[in-house]
């Protein structure tokens, strides 16, 4: 089972789980950013209606903000079963929550037709949306990375991570298209529900691919050698619980992730959330403006994303992950210094140079991530770390830079606080060990030390971070 399991897959094999890992993926994000354009447009105005446009739009933001409140939960109840059943079924699971969640939001009375009915609704599908999301990232990119070799493992669990500017670039494409063809009053009145019940036939697509894909090898022998494990002892190895296991053996792992994704959560959502605000109350630009800006940079995004991930096979994880912190960090003070010139030049330049900045961060955790942790826990000690990192990061970001604006009428705090950010994802990786020559299928739990890496376990008394 371990020879099989070891054995690579064919490059048309492997090609097609990369396809079902980035189209589910893309689905995913779409519906999830969907969310955060609308509420900068139009939410504010649709959902609570009467206030100040700035308050309202801060208001627009907190249901926005629940999103990823509920991650977390998505990522231990989705680790667990992950961890237990496999990864396959738990895809699916979340492709089906995300789409029906979005569905619903685009068949959603407002708050003039059913009152203060219509925020509840919409806050509770949002909910719906960060749990499937917090179980939906993990899984994507473990299929890939368990299938793949150590070599390019780097390259190919970046591709999942494409899904991210391939969702962006959808919702802001399809937004910015809505908003060139119709009137201000059209798009507001009926307009803005095209977009999410246009997810209904991705989920559709999305489910016909992702169904064709087999489990993870690297899963599959590892949940045979536990079953070998169980019969000879009575079957409490078998039974620990992954979250447990995780939270025991691989603590510091989940709060180097937490870390690690502090400067790359927050500076997304600023630069592709945020400046819609930014560049339309500060700035002076149309909407349309802004989202065509966003919509040319996340292509580029997309670009950049596997050539990090291919950079950081050859030079390590962490190197990659520090020039992504450490340049997005540098570049906020140009960054709103360009957006204030009022140019769709240098808009264009201030969002594109902070996503490829932003792609040296994202395009190497795939990997780095799923290397921190053993096979029977990996869904749960990734996901975990990944997703409750955004309760903290990416959830409040939005909200906080409008809070920053309302106060100060500057974009100085706003630079201040992606700067710490930065500066704490430096230091989370500072913390960590270089993964990249990693073989998951031998990262499996010691029968003495369950849970703990074997590679790992000459230095687990001393190493500093697990990874």
């Amino acid at each position: 089972m371990a020879a099989s399991a070891s054995a690579p897959p064919t490059p048309s094999s492997l090609k097609r789980i990369v396809a079902a890992s980035l189209i589910g993926t893309t689905i995913e994000w779409y519906d999830f950013f969907l969310y955060g354009s609308a509420a900068a447009l139009v939410f504010n105005k649709l959902f609570f209606p009467g206030s100040d446009p700035l308050v309202g739009t801060l208001l627009s933001f907190l249901t926005y903000a629940v999103g990823f409140a509920a991650r977390p939960l998505g990522a231990l109840v989705f680790g667990h079963y992950g961890d237990r059943i496999g990864r396959k079924k738990l895809l699916v699971l979340s492709l089906l929550l995300m789409g029906g969640a979005t569905f619903a939001i685009g068949l959603l009375p407002t708050h003039a037709t059913i009152g203060t009915a219509a925020p509840v609704l919409l806050t509770v599908l949002r909910l719906v949306q960060g749990f499937a999301l917090g179980g939906e990232w993990g899984g994507a990119v473990l299929l890939v990375s368990e299938h793949g070799d150590a070599e390019r493992r780097g390259f190919w669990a970046s591709w999942p991570q494409t899904g991210a500017p391939a969702g962006q670039l959808l919702a802001t494409g399809v937004l910015a298209a809505l908003t060139a063809l119709l009137s201000d009053g059209q798009f507001v009145s009926w307009g803005w529900r095209i977009p999410f019940l246009l997810s209904g036939v991705l989920v559709i697509v999305g489910l016909w691919i992702r169904l064709s894909v087999d489990e993870s090898p690297v899963f599959k022998a590892a949940l045979a050698q536990a079953a070998r494990r169980a019969a000879a002892d009575g079957g409490a190895d078998a039974e620990t619980m992954p979250l447990i296991a995780v939270l025991r053996h691989h603590w510091r792992d989940v709060l180097v992730a937490m870390g690690a994704r502090m400067a790359e959560n927050i500076s997304y959502y600023v630069i592709t959330a945020f400046i819609l605000v930014y560049a339309t109350n500060s700035a002076g630009l149309s909407k349309q403006t802004a989202l065509n800006a966003v919509l040319i940079a996340s292509a580029v995004h997309f670009a950049v994303i596997p050539a990090w991930g291919a950079l950081s096979d050859r030079i390590g994880r962490r190197p990659v992950y520090v020039i992504g912190a450490v340049g997005v960090g540098a570049w906020m003070f140009p960054f709103f210094a360009l957006i204030d010139s009022a140019g769709f030049g240098n808009l264009l330049l201030a969002v594109t140079v902070g996503l490829v900045l932003h792609g040296a961060m994202y395009a190497p955790q795939a990997a780095f991530f799923s290397e921190m942790f053993a096979t029977r826990m990996r869904y749960s000690g990734a996901s975990i770390g990944a997703q409750f990192s955004s309760v903290a990061a990416g959830a409040p970001a939005p909200l906080i830079a409008t809070a920053l604006l309302a106060d100060y009428d500057s974009s100085t705090p706003i630079a201040l606080y992606v700067i710490a950010a930065a500066l704490i994802t430096v230091v989370a990786i500072a913390c960590a060990r270089e993964t990249r020559h990693r073989d998951l299928t031998d990262v499996e739990a010691d029968p003495a030390q369950p849970g703990v890496p074997a590679p790992l376990q000459a230095d687990a008394g001393s190493r500093t971070s697990g990874a």
